[in-house]
């Protein structure tokens, strides 16, 4: 039973001895045992691991093929308790041919040989001095005593979900890889039994290869090469081992003494990227396989044991300045390029002294220099409420001068509370009402400011609070542009930070003036500042008191809209993230908050602004996310 997608694959390395089947059928055996000991589900080796690579001419004699003959037998036997799929290269004699294959062997059986469609003769190889090529070939050949099927289109399918298919070495070289024709028609995982040879620089070009096949194929990719007991005479081989998902690199070692190399492969994601993504499967190209089903015996459901909590902030530093200088660059080119098509009007926006609004200015700021506007034809107005505190107004006060915009300030509280009046709002119930005023009085300000002025108001809300309606329905949730929307709120902060880190000014005064301001806008909880301070100023309002992390709530968001899984998957994956950051009872409860927040505020998200799309998890009605407003969340 494989409950969460998870397929634990490996790559088994050992030093062959070159023209020694029995001697290479026992480490097999052995390997294969191990493998199984640890619930492994597919166990892939080099190519010819029965016989080595390198026996050249050897493959020409009779002695040869009756070892290898002998050899195969011996792995079945030693097999039939092994209750993981094994895939192992070796030479098929038949009918005068000389095949180089992968077997899949699974219980002792002898499922199917897939041969090597492309077979190299430049510089150091010569197969096609010993070997034929496998292409078109599509028949039953008789080995020993067994009837096996030798095609290049044989699927296994397992009852763990996974769906795996076989090329050899060179087959994943060249332009059109065996690999992507395995894929259209259903293999998410490809198996390559290989022997590369090293020289400088090909490890690196073979992990592009792999990892590139496996992105564009949307698959995992399991590719073992030779390397111990192989190097002879003029060739060195370095054992690589390289485990790939969409693109992504599990596992990539040089594997030169005996061992498995492990990882799991998510065959869950990789199928529901394949639904969202199927512009890469053409039906028309479809064409019939060999399936061959097998089931374990073994009840087992592999989970990781080390997931990352961040998923949407690289965790190298170079990486993260990298991404959020990227980041800021989209959201003001999306934004110059939007003023430009409406007549260049000035920006309007509200500052609280917050994450968001902080961002959404610096890309206002970004903007403006790309298309030569100066920054005081930004309009940007701090608009103090009953729970704005000295803190946030004063930092909102500096940047703006600082970075030497229209700086203005309007107070909202004569209005607002005028307008509870009006409604009969009682001023000292502090519900949501009384909150909503506020949020509604700053966001008609705004407009009617851009108004006067000829401007449009830049929204800042984060990908965040709009996957959880965690803004006002036409309030902050409404402006002409929104800069932040596809923008999660674990990296607003990074993008700031990046920002102010990398902030030069001729005036190193005002530099350094703007990067303390900007890092302690970074420091400050996150609020609303709606409800009254403290008898000290202080706020008494913190969101993350209220909804739970917004660490959590962002991995939610990417494990669901980026990778499809259920609440169930998603929480056991939490539980590993979170383990010694939250609690499980914390994951429990913000689990249940986002669940219930995200499927009943689609009606906020279906009526959003317009907003640049910096990543691949947005919310755009128009693009990425087409939900219904009135849905049973589930």
């Amino acid at each position: 039973m494989n409950k969460f997608g998870y397929v634990l694959v490996g790559t088994a390395a050992f030093p062959v001895k070159v023209a020694a089947p029995d001697y290479n059928a026992d480490k097999i055996i052995d390997m294969a045992a191990k493998a199984d000991k640890e619930d492994m589900d597919i166990l892939v080796f080099q190519e010819l691991t029965l016989t080595g690579y390198t026996c050249a001419d050897l493959f020409l004699h009779s002695n040869l093929r009756k070892k290898t003959e002998a050899a195969v037998n011996k792995i079945l036997e030693g097999t039939k308790d092994i209750d993981t799929l094994l895939v192992v290269g070796m030479p098929l004699y038949t009918e005068g041919e000389l095949y180089n294959c992968a077997a899949f062997i699974f219980r002792g059986k002898l499922l199917g040989l897939v041969p090597k469609i492309y077979i190299p003769n430049y510089n150091e190889f010569y197969e096609k001095r010993w070997f034929m090529s496998g292409a078109g070939v599509d028949r039953e050949v008789r080995l020993g005593d067994h009837s096996v099927p030798l095609s290049g289109r044989i699927q296994v399918i397992m009852d763990n979900g996974a769906r795996v298919a076989a090329e050899v070495c060179e087959d994943l070289w060249v332009n059109m890889p065996p690999s992507s024709e395995h894929t259209i028609n259903g293999a998410n995982i490809i198996v390559n039994p290989s022997a590369s040879d090293a020289v400088i620089g090909k490890k690196k070009y073979r992990t592009k290869l792999v990892t590139g096949q496996s992105a564009r194929c949307i698959c995992g990719y399991v590719y073992a090469s030779a390397g111990a007991g192989e190097s002879s005479t003029d060739l060195v081989f370095d054992g690589h081992q390289i485990i790939a998902e969409c693109g992504k690199v599990i596992k990539d070692v040089n594997k030169q003494s005996e061992g498995i190399t492990c990882g799991l492969i998510d065959v869950e994601k990789i199928d529901n990227d394949r639904v969202r993504f199927n512009s890469a499967l053409y039906a028309a190209n479809k064409t019939e396989y060999r399936k061959i089903y097998v089931s374990q015996v073994r009840e087992h459901s592999h989970f990781p044991t080390k997931v990352n909590p961040y998923p949407f902030v690289p965790a190298d530093r170079g990486d993260r300045m990298a991404r959020c200088e990227e980041i800021l660059d989209i959201q003001a080119a999306g934004l110059a390029e939007r003023l430009g098509k409406i007549g260049n009007p000035k920006a309007v926006i509200g500052i609280s002294g917050g994450l968001d609004s902080t961002l959404a200015l610096l890309v206002i700021v970004k903007a403006f220099r790309r298309i030569n506007r100066p920054n005081s034809d930004i309009v940007a107005i701090t608009m103090p409420g009953f729970g704005t505190t000295d803190r946030t107004k004063n930092n909102s006060t500096k940047l703006m001068e600082l970075l030497g915009v229209d700086s203005r300030e309007i107070s909202i509280r004569e209005a607002a509370t005028l307008h509870m009046k009006d409604i009969g709002q009682p001023t000292d119930k502090f519900d949501i009402t009384y909150e909503n005023i506020q949020a509604r009085e700053r966001t008609q300000i705004l407009m009617d400011v851009a108004n006067m002025v000829g401007g449009v108001v830049v929204g800042t809300g984060d990908l965040s609070e709009l996957c959880l309606g965690w803004c006002t329905y036409n309030a902050d949730h409404m402006s002409m542009y929104g800069v932040n929307a596809s923008v999660p709120k674990t990296l607003v902060r990074y993008i700031i930070e990046s920002f102010a880190l990398l902030y030069e000014d001729s005036d190193k005064e005002k530099e350094q003036a703007i990067k303390a301001v900007l890092l302690d806008i970074c420091d400050t909880p996150i609020s609303p500042e709606l409800l009254p301070v403290d008898e000290n100023g202080n706020m008494t309002q913190k969101t993350e008191s209220t909804i739970g992390k917004y660490d959590l709530h962002d991995f939610f968001i990417y494990h669901l809209l980026r990778n499809g899984f259920d609440m169930e998957k998603i929480r056991e994956l939490a539980y590993v993230a979170f383990e010694g950051i939250a609690t499980k009872e914390e994951v429990d409860d913000t689990l249940g908050i986002f669940r219930r927040r995200f499927y009943s505020q689609q009606f906020k998200r279906s009526c959003l602004p317009d907003g640049p799309k910096v990543g691949s998890v947005c919310i755009s009605p128009r693009g990425d996310l087409r939900m219904p407003s009135d849905v049973s969340y589930y």
